[in-house]
């Protein structure tokens, strides 16, 4: 019977146990599971969790339920935990070594394969693909993406009908997504914008350099015209001299946030308005209420895929997503070499896309999946005259 390990590491999304799920009842029946607690972190520590029957049961609990339920966490491998991790798993004797997870994930799976190699180990490596900014190379998507985006569109359209009743109190507010990078996130805050007056009023996006003139022109314009404004901006976005935010450095890796803080304190000195900064935060991946059930499918199709892959004796591959040709959406699940994933590295939005938004949000628009009541107009309250 082929002994398999699987892991979950890297930011949770809101679906990730989903692709957990679909792998293990694909495979429980015919295979023996064990579960790595913590991300890599447990695979080079040892902390296994055999896969019995009250174990499986649980896990399969936890299908529609957010976050890893295995643990898991950011943990760059050296050479030498690589070595070692290699060096457990042949000791555990396992056969194949699945990750779920994004950029990181699949770059360090792809080092354990080819420790693996070097060692001659004959072990399996499949990764599956998480992520909510979508940065991850050659897919069309990730699961956990459509949940994300969905999320911050209902948000945004929520904050601006909030903002417009509070206009006489504050006028502006500057939503914070993630998005270190890659702007998809924060572009897609504007999916369920109607009407002209709703939010946002002016999107910051990782890919392009901020331009201070056009936010405060923006931000100026909506407010003559509504009387209030909403500003995105991802987290990534480069503010003074050309630089990130950093909010904290944890385990040698920058910790960004509070670029939203910084914009606010800009437009209240040039503008001389009240503003008001939110990071959306952790919502963003786990909010459970705004889960797209056309991402909860295809992260539960991405695990059996993976697990029937494992099955079939394939290695050194990730399950990409790939949009089939046609009037409806539909996708294929293909294979991609994971050194061809490491290669590619971050997925940004592409030009296309960030000068046309419209055309963005018909790409986005199957993967957000449910559909969305719409709202009505906003009242004008600014012509509204006493008698």
């Amino acid at each position: 019977m082929k002994k398999i390990a699987i892991g979950q590491a890297g930011g949770p999304t809101s679906v990730i146990n989903a692709t957990l799920v679909g792998f293990v009842k694909q495979t429980m029946s015919k295979c023996s599971l064990s579960f790595i607690r913590n991300g890599y972190d447990g695979l080079v520590h040892g902390e296994f969790i055999e896969g019995n029957d009250t174990t499986l049961q649980w896990i399969t609990q936890h299908e529609k339920v957010p976050g890893a339920c295995l643990g898991s966490g950011r943990y760059p491998l050296s050479d030498e935990e690589i070595e070692k991790a290699v060096r457990i798993l042949r000791e555990k004797r396992i056969d194949a070594l699945v990750f779920i997870g994004g950029n990181g994930t699949m770059e360090a799976l792809y080092k354990v394969g080819v420790e693996a190699n070097r060692q001659g180990y004959d072990l399996q490596v499949i990764g599956l693909p998480k992520t909510v900014d979508n940065d991850l190379g050659c897919t069309d998507h990730a699961p956990g993406f459509g949940s994300a985006a969905k999320y911050v569109a209902q948000t945004t359209r929520d904050m601006s009908r909030d903002l417009h009743a509070m206009q006489n109190f504050e006028q502006v507010r500057i939503l914070e997504t993630m998005g270190r990078n890659a702007g998809w996130l924060a572009a897609a805050s504007g999916f369920l914008k109607t009407y002209e007056e709703e939010g946002p009023h002016f999107i910051a996006l990782p890919e392009r350099q901020m331009n201070h003139e056009k936010l405060l022109q923006s931000v100026e314009t909506a407010l003559y015209r509504y009387g209030f404004a909403i500003v995105v901006v991802s987290e990534g976005v480069l503010w003074n001299q050309g630089a990130q935010v950093e909010r904290d450095v944890v385990g040698g890796r920058s910790v960004l946030g509070g670029i939203s803080k910084e914009i606010e304190l800009y437009l209240k000195q040039e503008l001389n308005i009240m503003a008001r900064s939110e990071l959306l935060g952790m919502n963003q991946r786990s909010y459970s209420l705004a889960v797209s059930s056309v991402d909860q499918s295809e992260a539960y199709f991405v695990g059996v895929t993976g697990a029937d892959w494992i099955k079939e004796g394939r290695s050194g591959l990730m399950v990409a997503i790939e949009r089939t040709k046609g009037l409806a959406y539909s996708i294929h699940l293909k294979p991609v070499a994971l050194g061809a994933v490491v290669r590619a590295g971050e997925r940004v939005m592409p030009d296309q896309f960030i000068d046309n938004l419209k055309s963005y949000y018909e790409w986005l628009e199957p993967i957000i999946g449910d559909h969305v009541s719409p709202y009505p107009p906003l009242f004008q309250m600014r012509d509204v005259k006493s008698s």
